[in-house]
């Protein structure tokens, strides 16, 4: 069976530094946690910990859940966290127009990129899916 490594623990404990505002919760595909981290901090810090433990465990079901392929998950959120609002994270999964979009829209005024925080596990895989 081929390995179905779609996320990586490294990154994962990378985002954790800035787990208070539910950045790996986001990245291992957990989007409604995500939130609920980032307008409790955290869970006022106590769930933040909470999750340096379970990491690997997220990583685990991550892999389970998403397809793996030619369009890398943490190379996508790490575009996306960094260059979202410029839409570079688009252009890499190969979404052109929306790519250039953000890019003279500014992520959409700032929506399209909070939209991409909660959808782009899916939008990867359903890129990965044709491969």
């Amino acid at each position: 069976m081929p390995s179905r490594n779609t996320h990586s623990v490294l990154i994962g404990y990378l985002a954790w530094i800035f787990g208070f505002m539910g950045c790996h919760r986001f990245y291992f595909g957990k989007p409604v946690t995500g939130t609920l981290w980032f307008f409790t901090l955290g869970l006022l810090g106590i769930g933040w910990i909470i999750d340096f433990f379970l990491i690997p465990s997220m990583d685990r079901e991550a892999d389970r859940r998403f397809l793996p392929g030619p369009i890398d998950y943490s190379v996508a959120w790490i575009l996306l966290v960094f260059l979202g609002f410029f839409g570079i994270h688009r252009m890499y999964m190969g979404k052109w127009l929306t790519g250039f979009l953000y890019l003279f829209t500014f992520g959409l005024v700032g929506l399209g990129y909070l939209y991409d925080l909660w959808t782009l596990n899916d939008q990867v895989d359903e890129e990965n899916e044709y491969y």
